[in-house]
């Protein structure tokens, strides 16, 4: 039996596995993701259909790399694990302080300090009166790796968020960001991820087991200061919100353009995360990125053992 918690933050789902996940051993939690294989079974019993999907999103929570965190944090989707998620790591900051894994005030501001694959987040969160109203994710060095990178064609911009991202404007494919061009768009940021693979561009500086292309984002420039875009990562999936680590590679690119004001980045669905760099360092732009997730409900998962779907699938 494997419980959860559920959440969305600006449309994307979120399960938190809370019960029934074997240990997963490492040091640190970027050990730990590089030996998740040995619960992979745990990852597609709640990720794939008929439990879940294939454009579903959860974690699995692990012990921090030392006590200067709360605690630590695997992602995953349908592919995999990834190495950052903002979106998530919102949605952790509002689940540890209602369920109490954080002590915090009825008023006032509750820093959640959370180890990521990446390095060390923080989910800034605020309450009123005991209601949570806004959460603000802090995350890693944010830096460019390359521009003007062609790829299948196109000229991207490559960005390290937490993950690794290209970017490029929806118009330079002939497509805008809206839900009637989403199926040509995974189909083109599909093409673009595979031209990039083993590009030297997609290989992070400093540590390997953080390199390689997550995510390619199609973005619509609506005014200054304000873009729509849609993040499709790892083998197709699409993010529903406007994507936290890919937000912080979009200011890290748009920092190195001289742009030093607040970014409003909306999602192909209409939600919206703002942005901004608060912070230059020696590693990078640190970006600071608000949002707001809910609980949508609570699970439990079994296995019938003579079920032939076992731990499921994913049709797209």
């Amino acid at each position: 039996m494997i419980s959860t918690i559920d959440y969305h933050t600006g449309g994307e789902p979120f399960r938190i596995a809370t019960g029934g996940v074997p240990d997963i051993p490492g040091r640190t939690v970027l050990e730990r993701r590089s030996n998740a294989v040995q619960v992979d079974h745990v990852r597609r019993l709640l990720c794939h259909e008929p439990r879940g999907h294939a454009d579903m999103y959860g974690c699995f929570l692990v012990p921090p790399d030392d006590p200067g965190a709360h605690f630590g944090v695997l992602f995953w989707h349908k592919d995999g694990y990834s190495t950052a998620c903002g979106h998530g790591t919102i949605a952790l900051g509002v689940h540890a302080v209602r369920e109490g894994l954080v002590p915090a005030a009825p008023s006032g501001v509750t820093d959640v300090v959370i180890d990521v694959p990446s390095g060390r987040v923080v989910a800034r969160v605020v309450c009123s009166e005991g209601r949570i109203t806004s959460v603000t994710f802090r995350n890693v060095p944010s830096f460019v790796l390359a521009r003007g990178v062609v790829a299948d064609g196109v000229k991207v911009d490559i960005a390290y968020g937490g993950a690794i991202y290209a970017s490029v404007p929806a118009a330079s494919v002939g497509l805008s960001v809206t839900p009637g061009d989403l199926t040509a768009l995974i189909a083109r940021a599909r093409r673009i991820k595979a031209d990039l693979a083993g590009h030297p561009a997609s290989l992070h500086p400093a540590d390997d087991r953080l390199s390689g292309i997550y995510g390619v984002i199609f973005y619509d420039e609506l005014e200054p200061g304000r873009q729509r875009n849609v993040t499709v990562f790892a083998d197709g999936e699409v993010d529903r919100s406007p994507c936290g680590s890919g937000t912080a590679a979009r200011l890290a690119l748009l920092h190195g353009e001289g742009f030093t004001g607040t970014l409003v980045h909306e999602s192909i669905v209409g939600t919206v995360f703002t942005g901004r760099v608060v912070e230059v360092t020696p590693q990078g732009v640190i970006p600071e990125i608000d949002g707001m997730a809910y609980r949508t409900g609570h699970h439990s998962f079994e296995l019938d053992p003579d079920d032939p779907l076992g731990t499921g699938f994913t049709l797209r």
